[in-house]
C-alpha cells in the first residue's frame, strides 16, 4: 500500500467516524422525541480498481418498523372511534339519570305516580292536585331536556366534522410539500431524515382521525390512502370537502339534504360503516350526527309517544271532547302520528290543568273538559290517570323488544339499553387502548437504545483514534523522507 493510499483511507475513515459520531449524538439527544426514528450511517468500501481506498459514506438511513407503524396507526384510529362513541353513550346515560336519582327520568315518573296516589287519598286537597300538575310538568320538561341534549350532540358532531376535515386537509397538503422537499434534499446528497421525521409526525397527527395507509414510493415520496381505499395523497394532495350546518333540528337528516355530506376532490363519499372513511374519530362523529343520535332521538320520541297515548285514551277522561289532547300534548295539540320526530322537545302539559297557562289544577280531579269544580271527594278521575301511567300495555320500538309494560318499566328498559350500549362502547375503548399501549411499547422498544448507542460511540472513538494514528504515522514517514 502506498503512502498516498494509506493517507486517503485514513482520511475517509476519519470522515466516516465523524459522521457516525454525529449520528449517535443525534440518536441519544432525541431518544425521547416523539416521532423520531433512530439513524444508522450507511457505509460502503471505496475502491480504485481493485485497490481499497477507505470507506464511502452512502448516507443516513432511518430505522422504522413499517408493519408496527401501520398497526399502531390502525389501533389509534380504532381507539379514537370507540372513545367518541363511548363518550356519547356516557352522556346519554347521564341525561337519563340513574333510577334512584329523583331528578332522573325514572325519578320523575316515580314522582308523578306518587303524586297521583297521594291525590287519590285526598282528592279535596288543592296542594296535592298542584303537586300532580308540577310532577307532570317536570316530566314533560325532562323529555325536552334529553331531546335538546341529543340535538346538541349532533350540532357538536357537525362542527367537529368540519374541524377534523380541515385538519386532514392541512396535514395532507403539508405532507405533499414535505415529499417535494425530501426529494430535493436527498437528490443533493444531503440528509433528509429530519424532514422524514416531520412527515411521519404529520401523518401520525391524522391517524386517529382517519385510518391511514402509507405507501412508500420511489425517491422517498409517500402516498396516503385510507384503509378502505380513499386516495388522500398520490403525487398531488386530494382535498376533503364539507360544509358545517350549524343549527340542527330533529327533522334534519343527510338523506333529506338538510345536512351536508363529505366530498373528496368534489366527488361525494359514502359515509356508512362500509364507506372509504370508516374507522377513526371522523367516522364516529359522522355516525353520531347521522345515525346514533337520530336513533336515540327516535327512541326518546317513541317513549314520549307512549306517554301521550296513555293519557289520550277516551276511557281515561270522558270529559274531554273527541280528538282533544289528554294530560300530555304535542305542543298544546293532539298527537299527530305522521309527525313524531322531535316529539320529546314538543311534549308539554295540557294548559287546562296548568295555572301558569290560565288552567286549574282541580281538573286533575274533575276532568280536562270540566267547566267548573265538581265534588271534592271524587277520586275516580285521579285513579284513571294513575292507572293509565301504571297499566301494563303492549310496548316495543327500536331496540326495545315487544312486551306488556307500565310506563315506568318502559322507561327503565330504555335506560337499560342506553347503559348497556355505554358498557359495550367502554369495553371496546378498553380493548383498543390496551392494544394501542402494547403497540406503542413495542415501538418505543424499537427506538433509540441509549446503551447500544454508547457502545457504538466507544467503537467509533476507537476507529477515529486508529485512523488518526495512521495519519500520524504517514506524517512521520513523509517527514523522514523529506530529511533524506
Amino acid at each position: 500500500m502506498s503512502i498516498s493510499s494509506a493517507l486517503a483511507g485514513a482520511l475517509s475513515g476519519l470522515t466516516a467516524a465523524s459522521r457516525a459520531a454525529e449520528t449517535v449524538s443525534s440518536n441519544i439527544a432525541n431518544a425521547r422525541t416523539e416521532g423520531y426514528a433512530p439513524r444508522e450511517l450507511q457505509l460502503s468500501a471505496q475502491r480504485v480498481g481493485l485497490t481499497g481506498q477507505g470507506v464511502y459514506v452512502d448516507g443516513v438511513m432511518r430505522r422504522v418498523d413499517t408493519v408496527l407503524l401501520r398497526d399502531r396507526r390502525g389501533a389509534e384510529a380504532e381507539t379514537a372511534n370507540a372513545t367518541v362513541i363511548a363518550s356519547f353513550w356516557t352522556g346519554m346515560e347521564q341525561g337519563y339519570g340513574t333510577p334512584t336519582d329523583p331528578m332522573s327520568l325514572s325519578g320523575r315518573i316515580t314522582r308523578l305516580d306518587s303524586a297521583l296516589l297521594t291525590a287519590m287519598s285526598s282528592p279535596e286537597s288543592s296542594a296535592h292536585l298542584t303537586a300532580v300538575v308540577d310532577a307532570a310538568d317536570q316530566l314533560a320538561q325532562m323529555f325536552g331536556k334529553i331531546g335538546n341534549q341529543i340535538q346538541s350532540v349532533r350540532m357538536t358532531a357537525d362542527g367537529e366534522i368540519a374541524t377534523q376535515v380541515n385538519e386532514v386537509n392541512r396535514a395532507v397538503a403539508a405532507v405533499a410539500k414535505l415529499n417535494t422537499s425530501i426529494v430535493a434534499v436527498s437528490s443533493g446528497g444531503r440528509d433528509a431524515s429530519a424532514l422524514q421525521d416531520e412527515r411521519q409526525r404529520l401523518i401520525d397527527s391524522i391517524s386517529g382521525i382517519l385510518p391511514i395507509k402509507e405507501i412508500a414510493q420511489k425517491d422517498r415520496r409517500v402516498a396516503l390512502f385510507t384503509t378502505n381505499g380513499a386516495v388522500l395523497l398520490d403525487g398531488q394532495a386530494f382535498k376533503l370537502g364539507f360544509q358545517s350546518t350549524g343549527l340542527i333540528t330533529p327533522d334534519m337528516t343527510l338523506e333529506s339534504g338538510a345536512l351536508a355530506g363529505l366530498t373528496l376532490n368534489g366527488q361525494p363519499l359514502r359515509l356508512d360503516s362500509a364507506g372509504p372513511l370508516a374507522g377513526g374519530s371522523l367516522a364516529a362523529q359522522i355516525a353520531l350526527r347521522d345515525s346514533l343520535a337520530p336513533q336515540a332521538q327516535q327512541d326518546l320520541d317513541s317513549l314520549a309517544q307512549d306517554l301521550v297515548l296513555r293519557f289520550s285514551d277516551p276511557a281515561v277522561d270522558p270529559t274531554r271532547a273527541s280528538g282533544a289532547p289528554g294530560l300530555f300534548t304535542d305542543a298544546g295539540q293532539s298527537l299527530d302520528m305522521a309527525n313524531l320526530t322531535g316529539l320529546s322537545q314538543r311534549l308539554s302539559l295540557n294548559a287546562a290543568v296548568d295555572p301558569d297557562q290560565n288552567g286549574a289544577a282541580w281538573r286533575i280531579r274533575d276532568g280536562l273538559g270540566a267547566t267548573q269544580p265538581g265534588a271534592t271527594g271524587f277520586s275516580g278521575q285521579i285513579s284513571a290517570l294513575q292507572d293509565a301511567l301504571s297499566r301494563a300495555v303492549p310496548t316495543g320500538f327500536g331496540s326495545i323488544f315487544p312486551a306488556n309494560r307500565s310506563f315506568a318499566d318502559l322507561a327503565a328498559q330504555l335506560g337499560s339499553v342506553v347503559s348497556s350500549s355505554r358498557l359495550t362502547a367502554e369495553t371496546e375503548v378498553s380493548f383498543g387502548q390496551s392494544r394501542l399501549t402494547a403497540l406503542q411499547t413495542l415501538e418505543r422498544a424499537g427506538g433509540v437504545d441509549t446503551d447500544a448507542e454508547l457502545q457504538d460511540l466507544m467503537l467509533i472513538e476507537q476507529a477515529y483514534a486508529a485512523n488518526a494514528k495512521v495519519i500520524e504515522t504517514v506524517d512521520r514517514l513523509i517527514q523522514r523522507l523529506m530529511e533524506i
